[in-house]
């Protein structure tokens, strides 16, 4: 099981609790990314970033089919939600909340 003790104080400032499970899911999905600074962060202004997002971690590993406006809504929701931290956000915590958003934490902590 992959450790997100790193990134629970980040998912506990936004996200409506914590599900330890789902986190540590998330962590293993992102695996190396997580190694080097760049890819461990979103950036909300990079529609290309967003995209991919919406794309591989949305559609791919949370099985979303909703059309890509809402996911787009979402993903905006989150970055606003996120905006105190400063131009890159947490991956790890970004795509928990995505996750939240869809009703989906359960789902990841099986």
């Amino acid at each position: 099981m992959a450790d997100a003790s790193a990134y629970a104080e980040n998912i506990k400032k936004y996200a409506n609790g914590y599900n330890q499970k789902a986190a540590e899911k998330i962590v293993g999905h992102l695996g190396i990314a997580l190694r080097n600074r760049d890819s461990s962060l979103v950036s909300c202004s990079d529609a290309g970033e967003l995209a991919r997002v919406r794309e591989k971690f949305c559609r791919g590993k949370l099985g979303l089919a909703h059309k890509n406006g809402e996911i787009d809504e979402a993903m905006g929701k989150v970055c606003e939600i996120m905006k105190p931290e400063g131009s890159n956000k947490s991956r790890v915590t970004f795509y928990y909340l995505l996750a939240e958003n869809f009703g989906k934490l359960g789902e990841l902590a099986k």
